[in-house]
């Protein structure tokens, strides 16, 4: 099990939230590989906070599901097994075929818009390397297709399962050309809406799964040998 790695002091974050979300960018790109243990005394010290403050951000950290508290071990960073993946995966793609099924073609204009517009910001991210933009718009992109389905449960769902499946997509989060590959899927997509094929649309939204997926079996494949 590793153990985060000390850093020089930096800037005190002012709330829980705020250190919550500096850690979950070293999770998120990879800077702090699943299993990863988050040592309190090492957080104190380089961010001159309190205990109270860093556990507050652990549950932050917990509350996305990104981290696991475990007896004896105290606060990781979330890993998956092969089978956990796999598993996962069959729901997020269970999930997100009917949602989109559900999501009445050709979609509201305001739909439409909206996701034209985000589509536009990932653009933007994606051409200046901002990944934790990339990320942002990417997550704010499918919740804002798949809310289209009037369904607020299946929606809440499938965020729910985006979050359980971070360590599995954190691994492609700043691959320019998985990121490219993701662009070119939000514009088919949107071009899906503006038609009137729900099966075509549903398909494109589980195949968009499989990149990041495939990536991490691999890996943990190799891994193993």
């Amino acid at each position: 099990m590793k153990a985060v790695v000390q850093q020089p002091a930096a800037e005190v974050p002012g709330e829980p939230a705020a250190l919550a979300k500096l850690l979950g960018d070293d999770i998120i790109f990879g800077r702090l590989e699943p299993g990863t243990r988050l040592i309190e005394d090492n957080l104190i010290a380089r961010f001159g906070v309190t205990r109270h403050f860093v556990r507050q951000a652990f549950l932050e950290l917990e509350r996305t599901g990104i981290v696991v508290r475990e007896k004896n071990k105290g606060v990781t960073v979330r890993s998956l097994t092969p089978r956990e993946v796999s598993q996962i995966y069959e729901v997020r793609e269970l999930l997100q075929r009917q949602a989109a099924l559900r999501i009445p073609l050709p979609a509201p204009p305001a739909v439409i818009e909206q996701l034209e517009r985000l589509h536009e910001e990932y653009g933007r991210h994606l051409r200046a390397r901002n990944f934790r933009g990339v990320h942002e718009a990417n997550d704010a992109f499918h919740i804002a297709m798949f809310a289209a389905c009037g369904n607020r449960y299946l929606v809440e769902s499938i965020e729910h399962y985006m979050w359980l499946s971070l360590p599995v997509r954190a691994k492609k989060t700043a691959d320019y050309d998985h990121a490219l590959a993701s662009e070119r899927d939000h514009h088919q997509i949107i071009q899906l809406l503006k038609g009137t094929d729900p099966w075509a649309l549903a398909q494109l939204c589980v195949d968009h799964l499989q990149g990041a997926k495939s990536a991490y079996l691999r890996q943990v494949a190799a891994l193993e040998r």
